[in-house]
C-alpha cells in the first residue's frame, strides 16, 4: 500500500477515468481475473467493473484491504455483502445510473405480450403474411402494478402512463404519490391488473414474491414482465400458470439461473420470452454517466465526507 489511495480499475476503460483522477491518489489496472485477483488486495478503491468469469463479484471479495467498494451495477446479491460488512466496508452502487434503459425494455416486454410482437417477427422468418393481427390488446385504459417502485419502477410508470395505462407501484414506504401503495396491500388487489412489472430488488423478503397463489389470484390474461431478479418469481409455478392459460404472457429478462439452461423448462413455455439479462446493458453512455457519479464520491472520499448510494446491508439495496 503507497500513502496515495489506490484505486483499481479495468485497464480497458482507463481513458475513461484516468484524465479526471485528482492528484493524489494512484490507479492500478487490471486485463482479466488473473491479474485482478493479484492486485485486488492492493485497492483502497476498487471498482472492479468486468463481469466475464465472474471477476467482478471475486475480485470485489478478493480486495481484503479496500475501504471502499464500487459497482455501476443496480443489484448486490452476487456481491459477499456479509464479508465487506464483515470487513466495515463502503459498497457503492449504481441505482438509477441505468433505469431509463431498464424502464425502455420493461415497456418493450408489455408491449411484445399484447401485441404477440415475437410471434410476428417468427412469422416473418417463416415468410407468412398475417391475415390477422396475433395480439390485439391496448394498452390504453388497462391497468399495471409495479413491484419496486424506485427510480427503475418509477420510469417504467412514467412510460406506461403515457400510453395511457393506469399505474399503481409498491414501495417499502409509500410517499406523496397517490399511485404508490405499501407491500401489505398488493396481494388482495392483485385481481384488479392486467399487467404486473417485477422491479424490486433482490432480497429474502422478495425470494418467489411470485408464485402459485399470486398467479392464482391475478385476473385472467394478465401479463408478466420481470426486470429485477429471477427469484423473485417461482419459475415452475409460472410456467404451470401460462401452461393453463391463465397468464396471457411473460417476459423474463433475469432468470434463476443465469445463463438458463438449454434443457430448462423456461424456454418451452407457451407465451413466455427469455431475454438474457440484457436490460440494462443496452444503455451507450451508461459507463460513463458511472464515472461521473464516481468521481464526485471520490471527492467525498478524499474529504472524509460521506459516500453517496452507499448500499444499505440490513435493507440489502
Amino acid at each position: 500500500m503507497t500513502d496515495k489511495p489506490v484505486i483499481v480499475f479495468p485497464e480497458k476503460h482507463r481513458a475513461l477515468l484516468e484524465p479526471r483522477l485528482p492528484e493524489g491518489v494512484e490507479l492500478r489496472t487490471f486485463t482479466d481475473l488473473e491479474s485482478a485477483m493479484e492486485i485486488a488486495p492492493q485497492a483502497d478503491i476498487g471498482w472492479f467493473e468486468d463481469f466475464k468469469q465472474g471477476l467482478m463479484f471475486k475480485a470485489s471479495a478478493a480486495a481484503e484491504n479496500a475501504k471502499w467498494i464500487n459497482s455501476s451495477g443496480v443489484g448486490i446479491d452476487a456481491f459477499d455483502t456479509d464479508l465487506m460488512q464483515e470487513r466495515g466496508q463502503i459498497f457503492t452502487n449504481g441505482v438509477g445510473l441505468r433505469s431509463d434503459t431498464i424502464a425502455d425494455f420493461a415497456v418493450m416486454g408489455v408491449l411484445n405480450i399484447a401485441k404477440r410482437f415475437a410471434d410476428i417477427v417468427r412469422m416473418h422468418d417463416r415468410s407468412e403474411w398475417a391475415s390477422v393481427p396475433k395480439g390485439s390488446r391496448s394498452l390504453f385504459g388497462s391497468k399495471a402494478l409495479i413491484l419496486g417502485y424506485g427510480s427503475i419502477g418509477r420510469a417504467i410508470g412514467d412510460r406506461l402512463s403515457a400510453f395511457g395505462v393506469e399505474v399503481t407501484g409498491v414501495r417499502r414506504t409509500p410517499g406523496s404519490d397517490p399511485r404508490e401503495i405499501g407491500p401489505d396491500d398488493w396481494r388482495p388487489r392483485l385481481g384488479e391488473f392486467d399487467w404486473i412489472v417485477v422491479a424490486a430488488p433482490g432480497t429474502a423478503e422478495t425470494e418467489h414474491v411470485l408464485g402459485a397463489a399470486e398467479f392464482a389470484a391475478m385476473k385472467q390474461g394478465t401479463g408478466i414482465v420481470n426486470i429485477a431478479r429471477g427469484s423473485l418469481i417461482d419459475q415452475a409455478a409460472l410456467i404451470a400458470a401460462l401452461e393453463s392459460g391463465h397468464l396471457d404472457g411473460a417476459v423474463l429478462d433475469p432468470t434463476t439461473p443465469e445463463p438458463l439452461p438449454a434443457d430448462d423448462p423456461l424456454w418451452k413455455a407457451p407465451n413466455l420470452i427469455v431475454t438474457g439479462h440484457v436490460s440494462g446493458a443496452g444503455q451507450s453512455d451508461s459507463l460513463q454517466r458511472a464515472v461521473e457519479r464516481f468521481l464526485v464520491n471520490l471527492d467525498h472520499y478524499l474529504k472524509g465526507e460521506p459516500l453517496e448510494y452507499a448500499v444499505d446491508f440490513v435493507r440489502g439495496y
